[in-house]
């Protein structure tokens, strides 16, 4: 099969399958207002200080949480009771419970934290928390929420950096010792993992930099998710759509792959390209929270498309197989001598 239809019909297979996310993104949306209400014509003073307050904390009244935590202690009088050093009595909700916000108070007076949330799981089970309580130990109810919390925990981050180190050093001394193939170092004739693993990096490096210079943005996002990337700020909606592309281009790598190697070598070189990208998506994020992300990934650009070109992009292709060379010669698929 000639070269160039191949090229163009692996392109018309990636056209179709954007045209196609596109299409759902467009019509559809991940995004669950939680708590919102209609508002009516008159605004009262009440729903003017939860208007406000939702403004700056992004949640407000009937807005859904899941307990993280082994369990969170809800005070079951009001907080001047025990400001005052009153009796009062506790009631505690457990890992994985749903609680709902039904009330808020801001108490100026309090010396630990002037925000007071009033949470409920059911008509007999509700109490105050302190809102630094309460984020520390619950999440909001969306998965996406959830998911970012978890990748979020300073614990969690730093296992993945020593596993995915160890793996990434392990898998690329093993295939390099094979001379198996590698995204970088001996790959196949296809810019779609080096576009991948560009991709990887280039939302990495989005992704703290909404986290350094537009905190609220992302702080908003974390409280109302949603994966439509026409419905947010500008630089979320770059970052969405480095995401949705990550997918698109997933799908044509594995194609690729599967059409250019044989079972087995092709799923340790996707193994390996999935290494990398962990690896990318480690080292762009934490650099870039320190502003050395950003030469970095320049640098890296210019490596990866320069050594794609330099060293696996085949410029000929064999007349008995079709299948690519990069120089000429025989081929070594079908034996055929080409001149």
């Amino acid at each position: 099969m000639n070269k160039p239809l191949v090229i163009i019909k692996n392109l018309k297979v990636c056209i179709i399958v954007a045209l196609i996310t596109t299409a759902t993104i467009m019509t559809s949306s991940c995004y669950h207002n939680v708590g919102r209400k209609a508002t009516s014509a008159v605004t009262t003073a009440s729903q003017s200080d939860t208007m406000a307050f939702e403004r700056t904390h992004h949640y407000s009244l009937n807005y859904n949480f899941v307990v993280k935590a082994d369990s969170l202690v809800l005070l079951r009088q009001q907080p001047e009771e025990l400001l005052n050093n009153m009796l009062t009595d506790s009631v505690i909700v457990y890992k994985h419970n749903h609680i709902v916000v039904a009330d808020i108070r801001i108490i100026p007076a309090d010396p630990i934290d002037s925000v007071w949330i009033q949470v409920a799981r059911d008509q007999n089970t509700f109490g105050w928390t302190h809102e630094s309580a309460l984020l520390k130990r619950a999440v909001p109810s969306d998965p996406i929420s959830q998911f970012i919390s978890t990748f979020s925990d300073a614990h969690l981050l730093i296992f993945l950096i020593i596993i995915s180190t160890i793996s990434v050093t392990y898998l690329m001394r093993t295939l390099l010792r094979r001379k198996a193939r590698i995204v970088h170092f001996n790959d196949i004739d296809s810019f779609y993992p080096t576009l991948l693993a560009l991709i990887v990096a280039a939302a990495a490096t989005l992704y703290s930099s909404i986290q350094n210079f537009e905190p609220d943005v992302w702080r908003h996002f974390y409280f109302h998710p949603t994966l439509n990337p026409l419905n947010v700020p500008f630089t979320l909606a770059v970052f969405l759509a480095t995401i949705w592309a990550m997918l698109v281009v997933s799908l044509a790598v594995v194609d690729s792959v599967r059409r250019t190697l044989p079972t087995a070598e092709a799923t340790l070189y996707l193994c390996g390209l999935a290494g990398v990208c962990a690896a990318n998506y480690i080292i762009f994020s934490i650099a870039t929270l320190y502003y050395v992300g950003y030469p970095l990934l320049a640098a890296y650009i210019y490596f990866a498309v320069k050594t794609y070109f330099n060293r696996s992009r085949c410029i000929y292709v064999c007349g008995k197989c079709g299948a690519g060379l990069k120089h000429k010669g025989v081929c070594p698929q079908c034996g055929a001598i080409n001149t």
